[in-house]
């Protein structure tokens, strides 16, 4: 893996840990506004639930990417390192705005609303920087033993990192 690879992993993590709070800011000023049988949205138990799961998987890629970040500056990213940070984000980005969307009910898939967008962007990261099947495939490699996870150093010029032979 490339140190150019890893930053553009990075950057794919942080847009989606990005992207997932923005979504729950924007559920949570959409279902403290909405009146629902004449209360807010907000106050009824599953919403809470669904916000509350939304903020601690926002937390816990947060906390990911930001590990991996400073893995990145020391030059210590493995390619698993980063494909289980990418992985697990954009995954998680997935999944939390599903959540928000579906507080937002059917005017959820409005344009005009924004998680709507966050939506349609969830599958876009999901995709650029490589599948979720290819991540899949890079942390299997490690998790059995296989050789190749290389770390990425940011000192060594880009025709000098070791490559496996695959193309």
């Amino acid at each position: 893996m490339t140190f150019m690879r890893s930053q553009r992993r990075c950057a794919r993590r942080s847009a989606s840990a990005r992207a997932a709070r923005a979504a729950l800011t924007a559920t949570v000023e959409y279902v403290s506004a909405r009146q629902v049988f004449g209360q807010p949205l907000s106050t009824f138990q599953n919403t809470k639930f669904e916000l509350a799961a939304v903020a601690a998987e926002v937390e816990a890629a947060q906390a990911l990417v930001d590990r991996a970040l400073l893995a990145l500056v020391a030059g210590e990213l493995s390619g698993a390192d980063a494909a289980i940070a990418k992985l697990f984000c954009t995954e998680m980005q997935a999944r939390a705005v599903d959540r928000c969307l579906q507080l937002f009910g059917g005017s959820g898939f409005l344009e005009e609303t924004p998680v709507a967008r966050h939506f349609r962007d969830a599958r876009v990261l999901r995709i650029g920087g490589g599948t979720d099947e290819i991540m899949r495939n890079i942390i299997a490699e490690r998790v059995l033993g296989l050789p190749g996870d290389i770390r990425v150093d940011k000192d060594v010029p880009f025709n000098k990192i070791p490559t496996r032979g695959r193309g």
